[in-house]
Order: structure tokens, then C-alpha cells, then sequence
């Protein structure tokens, strides 16, 4: 079976491992402060603080803000469920939004419609590897947490995703772009937020106690996998891309909507998905085409599980649910071999001859 996603780990990061399990300092260390300064310094930015989650970023970059209950917080439907559960989890309230069909990524005309005197923040998913965009939402004059979980290297309007909102957060998940098999940083041009988020983190040894302070540390295990990531993610960017080529060129000749990367935009590729405008009745029908794929040996899916309005039982959010019914997430990965990309594209061309 060709997997869906399959994580890069290669030579560097064993010797990484093994370095530090031979250091004995397993707990966040030294190589946790390198890790934070090489993400920081990919985006521009002054710091990072190195977390256990890209979930846990995000709750701890709005705790920094000072967001909590009685606060609006914007965000789009059409996302994982982590941005949703962490401003639940500081007390706000989710203001959920519909996105742009095109782009999967949230509409700046149903963010601005949805503002309102409480609003105190917008997070900002860069969804599948394309951003958001950015400098529609920046009108709003509201604070932007850009969600970089899946979208490191790509470009808008010139600008490197992550290095233009109030904060940053990123995963390091297994299948994300950065594989330390778990964790997640908070990033910021602010020292004072990057002070309060490093408050968050933890509690030993501070002179004084947030209440919201908790133990949130990345491991120096984690830390070594994700920098020697970091210093191949040209090469991860570079793979995805002649990939992404690939499949452009085989859906030229078929009859689905691939990826669109509007003009000032680049794409990093994290997913590559596609849609298929002929599904518009029910989610099954597309649940039956990922069966089939899965016949072939092809591990396909649904970007996104499940839509947050659904979860929110909210009504009028027909991009995302077109969205819902028609897109297909194809492997997409830089350890994807030729020949497996080769099955991918006879496998497509045999469904949609």
C-alpha cells in the first residue's frame, strides 16, 4: 500500500537521536534553544518557544494575547479540529467563517463580516501548503496568528508565510512538513509575548506563577529530529514541488481541479488536493472513489475530517461543505519514490480515462 503521507527520516536524523541519547540530557536543553533559534530564524522572526504540539502552540500563543472568555476569536470550518478545541479551551468563543473554494483557505470577505466589538483575534490556517490570503486579512486590523502547521517555505506577496501575524504557530507532528514524530513552537517578532509564552510553558524555578502555567516542554530528542529537519527542508520543499509537476501534468488531460496557487502566492505542496466538481450530491461518493484507490494499493483521503460548523451545528457555510463533498487529498510526500508516484498517475488516468 502507497501511504498517504510516509515521514523523511534519514541518516541525519538517526545520528541527531543518537547524539542525544548518548548525551544522557534527554529533558529540554540546549538543543531545544537551537531548535527554537533555527525555526525563528527561517521566518525572520525574534524567537521561538519550542512546545509539545502545534495544539498546544495555539492555545498558548492565545493565552499570551491575553485572549479568554467573552473574547471573539475568527477562524475558518474548514480545518482540523486543534485551532477550534484550543480557543475552547481559553474560554473564547469560536467565530467560525467559510473559505475561498479555490484556495480551501478562509475568505477575507466572511472573516470581515464576522467581526465584531468582541473580536480580539484571527487565526490564520495556511491550508494543504498555500497561503493564505494574507494581505486581504491584514486590512482587517485585527491581531493574526498565522497557522504555519502546514505550510513552511511558501510566499505571499513576496513575504515568507509565518513572518507576517502578531504570532506564529507550527507542528512538528509525524506527517507534517518538519517530522520530530511530535511537538509544536510558538513564534514572534514580540519579546514580551515570547516572555509570557515561555511563562506558559512551564513554572520551575520562575519567580512567580501565571495560573494558566503548566509543563508543555519539547524533549531534546524531539528538538535534535526537527533541526536536522530543518536543515534539509530546501531539499523536502524541492522534492514536493518536481512532484507536485508530476501530477500537473498528468490532470491536464483529466477532468478534476487541481491545486490553485493564485498570482503572488507560492505553494509548498503539503497536500496535494484536488477536487472533483462532478461529486455535488453526497460525501459518499467520494468515500467510494477513496475505496477504490485503496483497491489499487493507494491510501487517498479527505483533507479535512470533518468541517468545525458541523461539530458547532451551524448552518451556511456552502464552500466548505462543497469542499467537503468533492475534495481528494493525493500522496503527496518527499520519500515518495518515482515508481510509486508512477502508480499514482496510471491509477488516475484509469479512474478518469
Amino acid at each position: 500500500m502507497i501511504p498517504h503521507s510516509r515521514p523523511t527520516i534519514e541518516a541525519d536524523d538517526i545520528r541527531a537521536a543518537v547524539e542525544v541519547l548518548q548525551s544522557r540530557q534527554l529533558a529540554q536543553g540546549g538543543m531545544v534553544e537551537r531548535f527554537e533559534r533555527g525555526m525563528a530564524a527561517h521566518f525572520g522572526l525574534s524567537g521561538g518557544v519550542a512546545v509539545t504540539s502545534g495544539t498546544a502552540a495555539l492555545e498558548v500563543a492565545l493565552r499570551a494575547m491575553g485572549i479568554g472568555p467573552g473574547d471573539d476569536v475568527i477562524l475558518p470550518s474548514y480545518v482540523c479540529a486543534a485551532p477550534l478545541l484550543a480557543i475552547q479551551r481559553v474560554g473564547a468563543i469560536p467565530r467560525v467563517v467559510d473559505i475561498e473554494l479555490d484556495s480551501f483557505n478562509i475568505d477575507p470577505v466572511a472573516a470581515q463580516q464576522a467581526v465584531t466589538s468582541k473580536t480580539k483575534a484571527l487565526i490564520v490556517p495556511h491550508l494543504f501548503g498555500l497561503p493564505a490570503d494574507l494581505t486581504a486579512l491584514e486590512r482587517l486590523g485585527l491581531p493574526i496568528i498565522e497557522d504555519c502547521a502546514q505550510t513552511l517555505g511558501a510566499t505571499e506577496q513576496g513575504r515568507p508565510v509565518g513572518s507576517i501575524g502578531l504570532m506564529t504557530v507550527c507542528s512538528f507532528y509525524a506527517t507534517k512538513l518538519l517530522c520530530a514524530g511530535e511537538g509544536g513552537m510558538v513564534l514572534s517578532r514580540d519579546e514580551t509575548l515570547l516572555e509570557k509564552a515561555r511563562r506558559l510553558r512551564e513554572y520551575d524555578e520562575t519567580p512567580s506563577l501565571y495560573p494558566s502555567s503548566t509543563n508543555l516542554k519539547l524533549t531534546e530528542l524531539q528538538a535534535a529530529i526537527g533541526l536536522a529537519q530543518l536543515g534539509r527542508l530546501p531539499t523536502f520543499l524541492e522534492r514536493r514541488n518536481a512532484l507536485a509537476l508530476d501530477y500537473y501534468s498528468r490532470l491536464n488531460t483529466i477532468d478534476l481541479v487541481p491545486p490553485h496557487v493564485p498570482d503572488g502566492r507560492t505553494h509548498s505542496y503539503y497536500r496535494f488536493v484536488v477536487r472533483l466538481p462532478n461529486l455535488a450530491e453526497s460525501v459518499e461518493e467520494l468515500n467510494a472513489i477513496i475505496a477504490r484507490f485503496e483497491g489499487r494499493g493507494i491510501h487517498c483521503r479527505k483533507p479535512v475530517f470533518r468541517a468545525l460548523h458541523h461539530y458547532l451545528e451551524l448552518d451556511g457555510f456552502p464552500s466548505t461543505e462543497e469542499a467537503e463533498r468533492t475534495a481528494l487529498s493525493l500522496p503527496l510526500f518527499p520519500a515518495l519514490t518515482d515508481e510509486e508516484t508512477a502508480q499514482i498517475l496510471v491509477a488516475l488516468q484509469e479512474e478518469w480515462p
